[in-house]
């Protein structure tokens, strides 16, 4: 075997170690939609040369050489991976494609619900007002999305700060930002190691939020207005609806010496947008491309060995 076929494998492993850099030294809508496509190509490559290597090693045994009217000294001439290979990659396969169906029925759910609950909400417009003294903010993505904020919320902010708040919430709905963070953790379902882009794709789209609210309001209104709300949003007691969506305003909890996501926030509001790096985004998706190619000379170098092996 070519040791370009395990690069699909290793790969992500790379990207998952660029994640956290390029969702903030990108501008956040091209970060967003570069991890998430990134992302995505890098788990079916993965998956394709999963399978590759199982159907690979299965075509050695004796019954199934049988059943496909294959030549077994053909077969034991091609380079195939070694048993122990083939075992460990159907293993990876199927743990894969279960965890990937579980996670599609997951995020289904969720939408679902959070569609229904967005339909069930009082008023006809976009924003519903509910009754709450725990501060609490998010978007619920559905038809028509609706704009959730509990009267406790804005008693903290002043009418500067709504606008803010607001304009965040509205830029999440038109964005279609749950899609992309919904891509992204099927991608980490399907690949564990892309796990770390699950969340540099919400960071990612929280920001494109932020600098969408920011161009109406003004940078330092906005990080202020975005601080504050998110502050007061981290002392409200246990989940809200829209943490399985992915789409609220808490910061979330990290330990380590790095700064949390909402320091950062704050913080590339407050210093000019990031430019424009067509460079790194180049790389990241030559990165992408490369993963593919090596998947896709798998998938055709054991077509080969088929055909092979059926004429022999």
């Amino acid at each position: 075997m070519d040791v370009d076929e395990f690069l699909p494998l290793v790969l992500p492993a790379v990207m998952a170690c660029a994640a956290r850099p390029l969702s903030g030294r990108l501008p956040p809508r091209t970060a967003t939609w570069l991890l998430t496509v990134t992302g995505t190509l890098l788990a079916l490559a993965s998956t394709a040369t999963l399978a590759v290597f199982a159907l690979g090693g299965a075509l050695r045994l004796p019954l199934i050489a049988r059943l496909g009217h294959l030549s077994g000294h053909v077969l034991r001439d091609g380079a195939q991976p070694v048993p122990a290979v083939a075992a460990v990659a159907a293993l990876a396969l199927f743990t894969s494609l279960g965890s990937a169906g579980y996670a599609m029925a997951t995020q289904a759910r969720a939408l679902l619900d959070g569609a229904r609950t967005a339909r069930g909400l009082p008023g006809e417009g976009e924003l519903a007002v509910v009754a709450d003294d725990a501060a609490d903010a998010f978007a619920l993505p559905g038809r028509p999305g609706r704009i959730v904020v509990s009267t406790g919320m804005l008693a903290v902010l002043d009418p500067a700060e709504r606008d803010v708040l607001l304009a965040h919430e509205r830029a999440h709905l038109a964005g279609r930002h749950h899609l992309f963070r919904t891509a992204a953790h099927l991608a980490a379902a399907v690949n564990p190691l892309l796990w770390p882009l699950r969340g540099a794709v919400v960071y990612a789209t929280e920001r494109w939020a932020d600098e969408s609210a920011a161009a109406r309001t003004g940078r330092e209104r906005a990080a202020r207005a975005i601080g504050k709300a998110a502050l007061a949003r981290s002392h409200r007691p246990g989940p809200s609806g829209a943490s399985a969506l992915g789409i609220g305003t808490a910061p979330a909890r990290r330990g380590g010496h790095r700064p949390g996501p909402l320091p950062r926030r704050v913080a590339a509001l407050l210093a000019p947008p990031p430019p424009r790096r067509v460079l790194l985004v180049a790389a990241t998706l030559a990165l992408a491309a490369l993963s593919v190619l090596a998947a896709n000379d798998g998938a055709f170098d054991l077509h080969q060995l088929i055909e092979h092996a059926q004429a022999g």
